[in-house]
């Protein structure tokens, strides 16, 4: 019993510390993964913890289920307008260049290890995949928003590459296992049968589980059980059937997060906890299972494997892999950069341990010393690069307070709730004359600590609180309206977007009268919209700029795929 106790309060205590070191960590930029990485090792057994925990068998476990659960929650996260912009580029990295990766630095971890090229490629797909949720992680910490091309392919890429890495690392276990000295047939129809099975269970129990979840009549807390339990059901199915288990569960996720469902915000926030929660943990688990002197005798060549993944193998795949797509140069390197390892090449490197294979244990030992080294070198710089290269781009200011209202017959209706400040755009407007978008209505004023009766022609001030019934898909019109983003100077409105704002239906003409711009004759009939859509060869996002004699253009706001608003910027 004594035993147990202290086992509660260790892995309590180690939990608290996780969640207090963030603190600081986000403020250095330090990731957060390489603190839970670090705690684990710290309290392993040659740390001052001295726990000693070698179960192989437990780890994969709880490393298969808590990334089961991560990618049901970047699923739910990910928006359906992501894959507008960002589907095919990111399909693309997430198969082909994972395939590229995988291959150069298969080829370098051959050279440096000695081993036979099978062997090698082994430990190219163990460290395959990025981490795209620590990337994420950081940026927001730092308070980054980027490009939405580069942000919606990177958010893709980080749920459909997993998948493809755990393929890959599958199928070439089996083949070592077996004895084979090359690839065959086979693994092609294990891909496909994976693939396939995964995306067809995935979107099937995705759909089955929203028609569930807004079907029962369910206390509130228990609907983001019932949609884990459900996800978790739908990743080991698929599992038992053949099909690639976490290419299902990150799909059904997709589902979940873009379907009208009940009680949708305490899911969403629910999954987010649990997600982080799981993380921790897995983290904390892989530094305990680590022997850190092991790591000492594959320094070397660990290390060279590593740069060569960070700085051959990524940016070469993602140059391929994104060729057809017209991606500009910055926008390439910063994706390049961005191929930051994190929990899945460490779960991955236990499969050749529980297939018991030689080398086994260097493979383990290498992957983790990627995953340091690429958390450490590209994890502390990834929001320097991204300002550095100017893919950052205003964000929105974010809302308050959302309240999800549980009623019946109605999945999408919130009360958001603005408190405003000194910069509110709102303040001296009375709610009567907002601009609110259809459908939105004011539901009540608090001033001070009483609520104001009749507050339509109420003059708005500091320190109001308005509270709005809305549709979620309102929120962030609203966020324009009311809520107040501090932003660096540079982010600025005026000096991002430009002095002016155009109509994006205003045409090349009437900016060359108003601004003397030189335009040729047949193209001065031609609009704003048009222009710019023709000069990106690619589909346009906010940010994206084109010259236009002394002048610069601007995309500054888009309604689904067309321009709306131009912002016009004097370059000298």
């Amino acid at each position: 019993m004594d035993a147990v106790n202290q086992l509660i309060l260790v892995a309590a205590g180690l939990l608290l510390i996780s969640i207090l070191v963030s603190v600081p960590s986000r403020r250095v930029g330090m990731p957060l993964l390489l603190v839970f990485l670090a705690l684990g090792m710290l309290a392993g057994e040659e740390g001052p913890g001295a726990i000693r925990f070698d179960n192989y068998q437990a780890a994969y476990l709880i490393g298969s289920v808590a990334l089961a659960i991560i990618l049901f929650d970047g699923g739910l996260g990910t928006r359906a307008a992501s894959f507008r912009v960002g589907l095919r580029p990111a399909l693309s990295l997430a198969t082909l260049g994972v395939l590229i990766t995988a291959g150069v630095t298969g080829l370098v971890a051959t050279l440096v290890f000695e081993l036979n090229w099978l062997q090698g490629l082994l430990v190219g797909a163990i460290v395959g995949s990025t981490d795209a949720a620590a990337v994420f992680g950081l940026l927001h910490a730092q308070g980054l928003r980027l490009k939405e091309r580069v942000s919606a392919t990177l958010e893709i890429e980080s749920g459909a590459n997993d998948p493809m890495a755990i393929f890959l690392t599958v199928a070439l276990v089996e083949l070592l296992v077996a004895g084979a000295t090359g690839l065959d047939a086979g693994v092609l129809v294990m891909l496909v049968q994976q693939m396939g099975l995964g995306l067809v269970f995935g979107y099937g129990g995705g759909r089955l589980l929203v028609y569930v979840i807004n079907r029962l009549p369910l206390a509130t807390s228990l609907y983001p059980l019932l949609a884990l339990a459900g996800a978790l059901v739908i990743f080991s199915f698929t599992l038992n059937l053949g099909g690639s288990g976490f290419l299902a569960v990150y799909v059904a996720g997709l589902v979940l997060g873009n379907r009208p469902l009940q009680a949708n915000l305490g899911i969403q926030r629910f999954h987010d906890g649990i997600a982080w929660l799981v993380q921790i943990a897995m983290f904390l688990m892989l530094g305990l299972l680590v022997t850190p002197s092991a790591l000492l005798s594959v320094a070397l060549p660990a290390l060279a494997v590593a740069l060569a993944l960070i700085f051959i193998a990524r940016p070469l795949a993602v140059f391929i892999s994104l060729a057809p797509f017209g991606f500009p140069l910055k926008e390439q390197l910063f994706v390049g950069w961005v191929g930051l390892r994190g929990a899945v090449p460490i779960i991955l490197a236990l499969f050749p341990l529980l297939a018991d294979l030689p080398n086994a244990q260097r493979y383990f030992d290498v992957a983790f010393f990627v995953v340091l080294v690429s958390l450490v070198l590209q994890g502390w710089t990834l929001a320097p690069v991204a300002r550095w290269l100017g893919l950052e781009v205003p964000a929105t200011p974010g809302w308050h307070r959302r309240l999800e209202l549980d009623l019946p017959g109605q999945v999408d209706y919130e009360m958001v709730v603005y408190m405003l400040t000194e910069d509110s755009p709102a303040l001296g407007e009375t709610p009567a004359g907002l601009s609110l978008p259809p459908g939105t209505s004011v539901a009540g004023l608090i001033r001070g600590d009483r609520v104001v009766s009749g507050c339509e022609a109420e003059r708005l001030a500091v320190g109001d609180q308005l509270l709005l019934l809305a549709r979620g898909d309102d929120v962030e019109a609203l966020d324009r309206l009311l809520a107040t983003a501090k932003v660096p100077e540079h982010l600025r409105e005026s000096r991002f977007f430009g002095e002016f704002v155009l109509d994006a239906q205003a045409t090349l003409g009437d900016v060359a009268a108003v601004y003397g711009v030189a335009v040729p004759d047949e193209a001065r009939a031609t609009t704003l919209a048009d222009y710019l859509t023709q000069a990106f060869k690619r589909r346009p996002v906010v940010g994206d700029r084109v010259p236009l004699g002394n002048l610069e253009l601007v995309v500054r706001e888009m309604e689904g795929q067309a321009i709306t608003r131009v912002g016009l910027k004097l370059t000298r």
